[in-house]
């Protein structure tokens, strides 16, 4: 027989909360930005076993809290497949020639003093015609990064830059999931929902822009770095810069507009991004696959090696590196035969011949194998130039998993607080608060970022908050558009300025600047909550309902947890579409 379940008090909800904002914060005390690469999801796990706990206490069981856990988790699936994508993406499309011809045009084009706000601009228009803020950071984002690290910028502000045009495009977009889930939650059409937004977000976006424009004119280094020639010289010695190899992102940008699903966008522009590295960079492919396309084994009757490693290749003059028995390693010099596909050399070790047999793949097996490895392990630049190197080095699914790692223990956490009703009972708490319009739009506002920090997802930071307000938006006369409008300003512009929610997770994976330190640069997503607030307050642009129900204040006293299971078709169509 089911336990009858307690309702949580307030204290119930408080200790798992403040229990995981001190653990992260001592995270970060510890590791800084370091603290996502493990302390941070020991600390989420923590504090997921704290309300386990509690959820315990009221009457629920493991079964019960395993099985809420494992519904949370599944709503971030296609997220995750996302992230995976996206990292093989970035490996195919270096690798291909894509991102360093970006690089390279823009590192021509761009002037350091207007660079900030021309990246907020370009992202806010690639993100408002494909409705994807994630695909706009994981493609022009990616290249603007290495843009600015070429030219000496900031990356902690062109992060900012990025994200702020990247969520501007995304809140404006009809095409964009959450512009299409905020009115469906709370009840107003979608182009209504847009039209209204235009008064909150016009004047943030000019705030950012005028921000970004002052910090350009004014940071000391207005003209190009003295380097800069030998950045373009060391791109065009190691890849076949040409506007050709433009067209796997311009390929993405058409299957994003015309709504293709994202993780079908990501992998289509993957492939073809090998195809053009096989086509465009075959030079690049074989400097790097030395590891490849020649390896070798001491023959059966040797006891003296350990391993053997291919170390470095000119034609096929190779250095072949021994690790002995004894640890020891010695180097040794053989010419091959390049029509050969298996060749045995012999080395001579302690005054006695040992065989070596070396196996030489095929220039179509071997860059086979090249791509394949740049989609999984990511690129591996060796130009020898340091600041190309690190700026090209990255990419692959593989980079992708402690992104992984930190959304599903975030989620995991979230999802215990929303089973055992924690998370409604801060909701409630919030909503007794509430006196006039502007303390409700506050309340929104303050419900939705605290959504976003617990819940770790900007859908549940969506959902939640607007089906338990959206019985007093309709009690008081508002039109609900003004609720959706609060939603996109406070849910969706918040989210990934949060290192554990999965669009701060996302941002930090593919941009590689820690959510905490492009966080005061996101302009455009720090000043929309306040101009949402200033107008609740003001009651400038706070539409009314012409026509009031006349039973809009027995509507107000349904049960929350009534509220919250309104909506759930609209949700569930939009997220398996996003």
């Amino acid at each position: 027989m089911q336990s009858e379940k307690k309702s949580p008090t307030l204290l119930d909800a408080l200790i798992p909360i403040l229990s995981v904002m001190l653990m992260l914060a001592v995270s970060v005390q510890f590791y800084g930005s370091d603290s996502s690469y493990g302390a941070n999801q020991i600390a989420l796990i923590l504090g997921a076993a704290i309300a386990s706990l509690i959820g315990f206490k009221n009457g629920y069981t493991w079964a019960e809290i395993e099985k809420g856990i494992a519904k949370g988790i599944a709503t971030a699936f296609g997220a995750i497949l996302i992230l995976m994508m996206v990292g093989s993406l970035i490996g195919s499309w270096i690798v291909s020639g894509t991102v360093p011809t970006m690089i390279y045009y823009g590192l021509q084009l761009l002037e350091p003093s207007i660079f900030y706000v021309a990246a907020c601009v370009i992202c806010a228009m690639v993100s408002i015609s494909i409705g994807s803020s994630w695909t706009t950071a994981g493609t022009v984002g990616v290249a603007l990064i290495g843009i600015a690290a070429g030219l000496d910028m900031s990356l902690a502000v062109t992060a900012g830059a990025i994200v702020s045009g990247s969520y501007f495009g995304d809140k404006m977009s009809p095409l964009s999931d959450t512009t299409n889930l905020a009115p469906a939650v709370a009840g107003s059409d979608l182009f209504s929902h847009i039209r209204h937004m235009v008064w909150t977000t016009v004047p943030s976006i000019l705030f950012a822009l005028i921000l970004f424009t002052i910090i350009g004119f004014t940071q000391d280094n207005n003209d190009k770095p003295a380097n800069l020639g030998a950045t373009i010289d060391v791109l065009q010695q190691q890849f076949n810069i040409s506007p050709w190899a433009l067209l796997p992102l311009l390929l993405v940008l058409f299957l994003a507009f015309k709504k293709v699903p994202a993780f079908l966008t990501l992998l289509v522009g993957a492939l073809v991004g090998c195809i053009f590295a096989v086509i465009l960079q075959p030079d690049t492919l074989d400097r790097n696959v030395v590891d490849a396309k020649y390896s070798c084994e001491s023959a059966l009757e040797s006891k003296k090696i350990n391993k053997c490693e291919v170390e470095k290749v000119v034609d096929n003059y190779l250095t072949v590196n021994l690790t002995l028995k004894d640890d020891q390693q010695q180097k040794f010099h053989f010419t091959l035969n390049a029509s050969d596909s298996e060749q045995e050399l012999t080395a001579q070790i302690d005054g006695k011949d040992i065989s070596l047999i070396f196996d030489v793949r095929s220039k179509f097996t071997s860059r086979l194998d090249a791509v394949w490895r740049a989609m999984f392990e990511g690129y591996k630049s060796n130009s020898g130039n340091e600041a190309v190197d690190s700026l090209l080095s990255r990419g692959g699914m593989w980079s992708m998993m402690n992104t992984i790692w930190l959304i599903l223990t975030a989620l995991a956490f979230g999802a215990v607080l929303e089973t055992i009703g924690l998370l409604q009972r801060v909701v409630e708490s919030i909503l007794g608060l509430v006196k006039g319009i502007g303390s409700l739009i506050a309340a929104v506002v303050g419900t939705c970022i605290t959504t976003n920090i617990i819940a770790a997802d900007q859908y549940i930071a969506i959902v939640l908050p607007g089906r338990m307000f959206k019985a007093e938006f309709k009690r008081r006369g508002l039109d609900p558009k003004n609720l959706s409008r609060a939603l996109e300003d406070s849910a969706t512009m918040t989210s990934p300025l949060i290192p554990w929610n999965t669009c701060g997770v996302y941002m930090f994976g593919v941009l590689g600047v820690p959510t905490l330190v492009y966080l005061p640069f996101c302009f455009f997503n720090l000043a929309s909550p306040f101009v949402s607030i200033i107008y609740g307050i003001t009651h400038f642009k706070i539409a009314r309902i012409k026509e009031p129900d006349s039973d809009t204040s027995e509507s107000s006293n349904e049960s929350p947890n009534k509220n919250l299971n309104e909506g759930k078709s609209d949700e569930s169509a939009l997220l398996d579409n996003g």
